[in-house]
């Protein structure tokens, strides 16, 4: 069996538990050993996200994909951690603030619009020639993004912890896993980015499966570990050259096999298993990216069909187009959030709501004659698959 770390003894409120201080990456005695079957889910998995490089490369607007994406990534990461918010509620939330901009979202929406702010300054950091690089201090500002407001605020925002935690179990003593204690996050932080940034020989997948054992281990904050650790995943795909764009989210695939995910992670820690663990997390990338390249085909083929019915009403306008072409961009909409779109006066974007519920696209969801919210109900569907909650 290999080894994979060592054991520290200390008390946790008058109990004494043994914390887990990981091994530097990567994996040691033996190495990692790819199989054949490794190897062979390796090359599925690389030929997955090459695919979907090349569907995304061929989109009308990557803009509107890479929105929706996202979005549903941060839904998804979130329920994972128990947030019993959907997409559409996220998304509804979005519309009404057009509506009132001093509406508050209740705190499920507030945590994903929370992991919406992570990403977006992980990304704006990133893309800049003077932002800060892949590294924790980016993870930690991330954090205090992600952990804003009040459900988050005894989680130390973009700090690392500084007492001892455990995982799982009624009390320390029993506890499923306890992580390494908080004087050695710093070492263990500093290992972990110079293998971030570092070529060891083995293909990047493998990698970046790696690092998110390892991130998931070292359990640096009081709270947000989970959703900050599979953001660094995908901010990896992007880091090494793999993606193009941020379509790839594995949450799906952790939600869905949710028990296994948490399996998997332990079998690394309690018997070193780094080579079961990397199976599953290319199991993952070649199913979501493949699930990735089907919604966008079918996305594209629904709004295409759209746009033909649209083209073909008799009735059509030209401000109903133009408001028809920003809707996968904007798929829950209010009649001031489209005349703000169109630039134009409110009754002129009511009439081109009006012409496209009418062509069976949009859906009026309030049942009010004030205040309405309408939705892309079709493309809806699609893309919001998988993000209800007990999905």
């Amino acid at each position: 069996m290999r080894v994979t770390g060592t054991y520290e003894r200390s008390s946790v409120s008058g109990e004494e538990v043994s914390a887990f201080l990981p091994n530097p990456l990567p994996p040691q005695g033996p190495p990692l050993d790819l199989d054949t079957e490794a190897r062979r889910l390796l090359e599925g998995a690389t030929e997955a996200l090459r695919r979907l490089d090349l569907a995304v490369g061929m989109l009308p607007s990557v803009s509107w994909f890479v929105y929706a994406y996202v979005r549903k990534e941060a839904v998804l990461s979130s329920q994972i951690e128990g947030t019993q918010a959907t997409l559409l509620d996220l998304l509804t939330f979005e519309a009404r603030e057009d509506l009132d901009p001093e509406i508050e979202p209740d705190v499920d929406v507030e945590e994903i619009c929370n992991y919406l702010e992570a990403v977006n300054h992980a990304r704006a950091e990133l893309g800049r020639s003077d932002g800060l690089p892949l590294s924790m201090r980016l993870l930690n500002e991330c954090h205090e993004r992600l952990l804003s407001g009040a459900r988050g605020a005894n989680g130390m925002p973009g700090e690392l912890r500084k007492s001892q935690v455990w995982i799982g179990g009624t009390r320390p003593a029993n506890a499923v896993f306890v992580p390494p204690p908080h004087h050695a996050l710093p070492d263990l932080h500093s290992a972990l980015e110079r293998y971030i940034h570092s070529d060891d020989g083995l293909p990047p997948l493998v990698r970046i499966a790696l690092i998110h054992v390892q991130f998931e281990t070292i359990h640096p904050y009081l709270d947000g570990n989970g959703r900050i650790g599979r953001l660094l995943v995908h901010l990896l795909l992007e880091q090494y050259g793999l993606l193009g764009q941020p379509v790839l989210y594995l949450s799906l695939y952790f939600k869905r096999h949710r028990a296994e995910y948490y399996r998997r992670l332990d079998a690394v820690r309690t018997a070193g298993d780094w080579e079961s663990w990397v199976s599953f997390f290319l199991e993952g990338t070649v199913a979501t990216a493949l699930d990735a390249v089907e919604t966008a085909s079918t996305l594209v083929t629904r709004i295409a069909a759209d746009r033909s019915r649209l083209l073909a009403a008799k009735s059509t306008t030209v401000a109903a187009l133009r408001l028809f072409e920003l809707l996968p961009d904007h798929p829950v909409l209010t009649i001031p959030r489209a005349a703000d779109l169109l630039t134009t006066s409110r009754p002129t974007a009511s009439s081109a709501i009006t012409l496209l519920t009418k062509a069976g696209i949009l859906t009026e969801t309030t049942g009010r004659k004030r205040d309405r919210i309408f939705r892309y109900e079709a493309y809806l569907e699609r893309l919001g698959a998988g993000t209800e909650v007990g999905e």
